[in-house]
């Protein structure tokens, strides 16, 4: 049983979870006070530290020849700046009253506990598998670690057969998608909603279904999966709804991630409506003095809404983590909450978003205008101008900006980040159109995308008045 401190000082501070939020954490505490201040104990139950979830779609298609590149950081580098990073070993317990944490060697199944004054959670986020027949069949895949990668690019090298079904068009969908026609995959895409891209209002979802149609892949909405046929040798041979069967060698879970707080409730720490661990702008577990939390486990605050909403994201887990090891490591931090920015792409197409959608809007109850523009990536008189669809939310009495989706081709995707900053900083549309923003024909046409959405934004909040 491991209940000793650090030498001397008789504090420890341990993290579970060894990506994003839980690594970056430990670093910047470790920057902060050294090991002989702090001890630091990092547990992750996988083969890797620090490590880009977000570039798996791209390992798994091709786009990037070696897991390795993924990896920040190895284990190897994290012990050397003085942490103790315990991998494939998971924490099965959190022990509030005690201070303590049990772990088990999963391996080994050898068992101990660990004390703490101060503790990070940074559990992640695990991929939704429904609960339907066949869903835990052999060649049946999330994708999440770099461990879920691995055991699906396993399963590809042994499929005898090139069709695959991805079951969810949110962005893993779309990605895994284009990773698996670029692996010569005859791929379905079975979503229950009227459009693929959730994270857009339908409009917009209707412009990715098109290029998903126009580069091979068959989209099929509106349809609910109710379970998986296995063959006689018990691997998943098809996807089965209400009406059809869509035969598949190998199947892709691209249904979103729900937080993995199993063991935070387990434990009596406070969650939100969407299951995720609840903090305050420290990032400080809600009640609790010395407990942190951050990545895909935690809810974070809308500030364009005032909500609180669960958005996983690596973008946040990395802020996430940078404030709880401030805060850990002695000094101070805060994470003030997002604005939802979001960028995807599936082969050439290119889909951003930030703010609200629609049905955000409405249920915040605010009242809102809408325009949908069309443009170009660039002057249209200069070679590659491709068009480009921006759509944008304003508030319709004082003409704030709520939200902007833009789906287009190369030059598009990246537009989204002038929409963030106007968000962040509580713009009119009136306001954006005065914007000034870099021209010349290779970059933008004189008015810019963004801009053009703007000045027909502010038109429509006018008319409104």
């Amino acid at each position: 049983m491991d209940m000793s401190g650090a030498p001397g000082t008789g504090e420890r501070l341990v993290v579970i979870g060894g990506d994003a939020a839980g690594m970056s954490a430990a670093s910047q505490a470790r920057r902060l006070r050294g090991p002989e201040e702090l001890e630091i104990v990092a547990f992750e139950r996988g083969h890797f530290t620090s490590y880009s979830a977000c570039g798996i779609p791209y390992w798994v298609g091709g786009d990037v020849p070696e897991r390795d590149l993924l990896v920040a950081r190895t284990p190897e580098e994290h012990r050397a700046r003085g942490i103790d990073l315990r991998l494939r070993t998971e924490v099965t317990d959190i022990d509030v009253a005690g201070g303590r944490v049990r772990a088990r060697d999963v391996d080994s199944g050898a068992e101990s506990w660990t004390s703490y004054d101060r503790l990070v959670i940074a559990t992640g986020a695990r991929p939704v598998r429904p609960g339907l027949p066949g869903m835990d069949a052999p060649g049946v895949h999330g994708v999440q670690t770099l461990d879920d990668g691995q055991a699906l690019l396993d399963t590809l090298a042994r499929a005898r057969g090139r069709r695959a079904v991805v079951v969810g068009a949110g962005y893993i969908g779309v990605e895994m998608a284009e990773a698996l026609i670029n692996r010569g995959y005859e791929v379905t895409v079975v979503n229950r909603g009227r459009e693929p891209m959730s994270t857009l209002d339908p409009d917009m979802g209707r412009l990715v279904h098109e290029a998903m149609r126009g580069m091979g892949i068959t989209m099929v909405n509106d349809t609910e999966v109710t379970g998986l046929r296995t063959g006689g040798d018990g691997r998943v041979r098809a996807v089965v709804t209400r009406d059809a069967e869509y035969p598949a060698d190998v199947v892709v879970l691209g249904i979103g991630v729900r937080p993995e707080t199993s063991l935070a409730a387990a434990a009596g720490l406070p969650l939100g409506d969407h299951g995720g661990l609840l903090t305050d702008r420290a990032m400080r577990v809600r009640g609790h003095e010395n407990i942190w939390a951050g990545g895909d486990c935690v809810e974070v605050l809308d500030l364009v809404s005032g909500q609180q909403r669960y958005m996983p994201l690596g973008t946040h887990a990395n802020k996430h983590g940078q404030v709880i090891g401030a805060n850990a490591g002695g000094g101070y931090a805060t994470f003030p909450g997002v604005v939802g920015t979001a960028v995807s792409k599936v082969c050439d197409l290119e889909i951003a978003r930030t703010g609200l959608r629609e049905k955000d809007a409405r249920r915040a109850g605010l009242r809102f205008v809408t325009v949908t523009v069309e443009s170009t990536s660039r002057a249209g008189y200069y070679p590659g101008a491709s068009p480009m669809t921006v759509k944008m939310l304003a508030e319709q009495r004082t003409g704030r900006l709520l939200g902007v989706q833009i789906v287009g081709r190369e030059g598009a995707g990246k537009r989204v980040d002038v929409a963030a900053v106007a968000l962040t900083a509580g713009l009119t549309v009136e306001r954006m159109t005065a914007l000034d923003l870099g021209y010349a024909p290779p970059f933008s046409p004189v008015w810019d995308p963004v801009l053009v959405a703007a000045r027909k934004a502010a038109g429509a909040v006018e008319q409104q008045r």
